[in-house]
């Protein structure tokens, strides 16, 4: 069993009102993801349904996935499910790419009880949308995302036409992970996989398929003004609004208590949720887990 300890504690409680909508659902929604990278898909919803009530895990000691085998990472997305249903969450989602590519329907046949949602089909469906024959997309993100293939079947299930071409970035993620973002080595790390990629596939438009990439926007757009960039983590928000919806699971009132919890709390941690969010009140968790051993 795994030992759960605080490790900061600022915590702002929601407002409550004289009456309780039966029909309302405030329990949380649990967010998780390999380590930072999940927390850019929960400032949207927050901006999108400020009724909702958060609760995130940031597997940031066994971060990063991408380059571990789908069944490691299988068994560290239902430890982490298993932990969020045990806060009596309402619904999860996988805000990580690479545990979508590989763990979303095992998720979703093992914890039936509750919605499961991963972050590429909301993704794919904006490219399906909005893109035709004539443009060129690039896709990037984990070696284990690139490797399952997951953007390219959903996008091609909207429109097979598509032109799509893929790229594995592993490098990325353990530099935000350090919070090595708005330096020269990002820049350089970034232009070792990007320049050749956009220029000899001549892409117009990029897909970030890692949440963690939303965190080093601004040194694509800066690099590359002219592409287009699509960030699943913003696409997140109107699904889950449909599904809380569908479900009537959707909260009643504003929520400003929000926890995050992390497998390995570092001032990084802090610092990103201070950055995303610019909460002056929040609630920090540690969370360790008992690993079995090998």
């Amino acid at each position: 069993m795994a030992d759960i300890h605080t490790a900061a504690i600022c915590h702002a409680p929601a407002e409550k009102g004289i009456l309780e909508d039966t029909l309302m659902d405030n329990r949380p929604i649990g967010f998780f993801d390999s380590g930072l990278g999940g927390l850019t898909c929960i400032a949207p919803l927050m901006r999108a349904l400020p009724n909702e009530r958060i609760i995130y895990f940031g597997d940031t000691a066994r971060t990063p996935y991408g380059s571990k085998s789908p069944e490691t990472i299988r068994g560290f997305a239902r430890q982490i499910a298993a932990f969020l249903i045990q806060q009596n969450v309402k619904m999860i989602v996988i805000a990580c790419n690479t545990v979508t590519a590989t763990c979303l329907r095992d998720l979703q046949q093992r914890f039936p009880q509750l919605p499961i949602m991963g972050v590429i089909q909301p993704a794919a469906n904006r490219i399906g949308d909005t893109c035709n024959e004539t443009n060129r997309i690039g896709i990037i993100g984990t070696k284990a995302t690139i490797k399952s293939k997951s953007y390219e079947a959903l996008i091609h299930q909207k429109n097979p036409a598509l032109q799509l071409y893929s790229a594995a970035c592993p490098a990325l993620v353990p530099l935000i992970e350090e919070g090595i973002i708005e330096n020269e080595i990002m820049d350089l790390t970034i232009r070792y996989y990007m320049d050749h990629f956009i220029s000899y596939y001549k892409l117009d438009t990029l897909v970030l398929g890692c949440t963690h990439y939303p965190l080093i926007l601004d040194n694509f757009r800066r690099l590359y003004p002219s592409l287009r960039i699509v960030n699943p983590s913003e696409e997140v928000a109107g699904r889950i609004q449909q599904v809380l919806d569908n479900e009537n699971l959707l909260a009643g009132q504003p929520q400003t208590d929000h926890t995050f919890y992390a497998s390995d709390l570092s001032e990084n941690f802090v610092h990103m949720i201070n950055r995303i969010f610019q909460l002056t009140e929040f609630r920090v968790a540690f969370k360790s887990f008992d690993l079995p051993s090998a």
